[in-house]
């Protein structure tokens, strides 16, 4: 008994010490944000990209995560590259998949953009931007993934339990200033040297594809389920954005609240990560039953996820008050940014639980793997919801 609470707390406190680690780093990511703010207004349809480009590449390398933490748990997992691989055949799914969502993606921000009224750069600079982004960004946060899960097979620890909450804030954080420079480093080329790029950018879509279609074993269908669910994700993404977009002009002004954004939405995209994760596991292994309804062993990994809530949300907002008075920005007070915060935070966290939950649930029942849907629709949901519930809070408290 007493040994079972000890190896619970600890995993609890796993837990903690990454989303308090993530906590920090996303922060830096958010003030980032809050210093080129001014980006956002300059290049058009930058803000429509910006959410679905960062949380999708979180949403990779969580996949890949999720698929090696299975792999070691299941006992198929090895440190070997090569064809037929766990290990390498992963690896090479999560940059296919890169650079295939990272073109669709460019493409869903500027059709929205124009459906919905919003003023955007062309087709051929959105796509290029959000490409280079996807390529770049990708390969450092996959070799930071890679590491991880070599040090948590190395040192025993549950990877299920450290990978979400790293990877998807090192997504928000290499990813958001890749993103930056990538559209200020295409808006500065002539014309000419864009549309080349722009037909490299397509040259690579298509071998990716083609790749795929000489794979069909290993990496084929990981890759086709990857992209069916990903690219409806994509257009969750897409709309958050929008969402933003919509309030563009106060998240400006009022920097403290572009500050909060990108930690809000890891930090909550993380505890959905390690909650998809350990639910994935558990039914990997047998532990948990794919039931309709929530088993009783079910519960306290939902109780964990609104503990780490009421813990970190309020702290991520006394964070993003101090930074904008540091950096001479306005901000509603640190009592109305913990309020707003945690509100719209717990309102996330009720729907993401139970998204969770039923989607493990029933793709393990219809013979797919939760690994490759539970992260990718938790991330995708929250950054929907997330930028919903955030400005509908803050245009009802203020």
């Amino acid at each position: 008994m007493e040994q079972g609470l000890f190896a619970r707390s600890r995993l609890i406190l796993t837990g903690l010490a990454a989303l308090l680690v993530s906590a920090a780093v996303s922060s830096v990511a958010g003030i980032y944000l809050g210093s080129v703010r001014e980006n956002l207004l300059l290049i058009p349809g930058l803000m429509v990209l910006l959410p679905s480009i960062i949380h999708i590449r979180g949403s990779i390398a969580g996949v890949l995560a999720s698929r090696l933490s299975s792999a070691m748990h299941l006992g198929e997992f090895s440190v070997d590259f090569g064809e037929g691989s766990v290990l390498g055949d992963n690896i090479r799914v999560s940059f296919v998949v890169t650079i295939l969502i990272a073109f669709v993606l460019g493409i869903f921000a500027y059709v929205a953009s124009r459906i919905f009224g919003y003023p955007v750069i062309g087709v051929t600079d959105l796509v290029l931007i959000s490409v280079v982004t996807g390529i770049l960004a990708g390969t450092v946060v996959t070799g930071i993934t890679l590491l991880i899960a070599l040090a948590s097979y190395r040192y025993g620890l549950d990877l299920d339990m450290i990978a979400a909450p790293t990877v998807t804030t090192f997504g928000d954080i290499i990813t958001l200033p890749i993103l930056m420079i990538s559209a200020a480093f295409v808006m500065l080329l002539d014309p000419l040297a864009r549309l080349i790029l722009g037909g490299v950018a397509v040259g690579l879509t298509v071998a990716a594809i083609i790749y795929t279609l000489h794979r069909p074993e290993g990496i084929g269908p990981i890759v086709r389920e990857n992209i069916g669910l990903l690219i409806p994700l994509s257009v969750i993404g897409t709309l958050a954005g929008l969402t933003y977009s919509s309030s563009l002009d106060i998240l400006v002004t009022t920097a403290a609240f572009l500050i909060l954004i990108p930690p809000f939405t890891g930090i909550l995209g993380s505890i959905g990560g390690i909650l998809g994760s350990r639910l994935s596991t558990g039914m990997h292994t047998g532990e948990i039953n794919p039931t309709f309804i929530p088993e009783g062993n079910v519960a306290h990994h939902f109780i964990i996820s609104y503990l780490y809530t009421l813990i970190l949300l309020p702290l991520l907002a006394l964070i993003a008050h101090g930074a904008a008075v540091l950096m001479g920005s306005n901000s509603p007070g640190p009592v109305m940014l913990v309020i707003i915060s945690l509100a719209a935070g717990l309102i996330v966290m009720t729907l993401v639980i139970g998204v969770a939950y039923i989607t493990a649930s029933l793709s393990f029942r219809y013979g797919l793997d939760p690994d490759n849907f539970g992260i990718p629709v938790i991330t995708s949901l929250i950054d929907l919801i997330g930028a919903a519930a955030l400005v509908a809070m803050i245009d009802l408290l203020l």
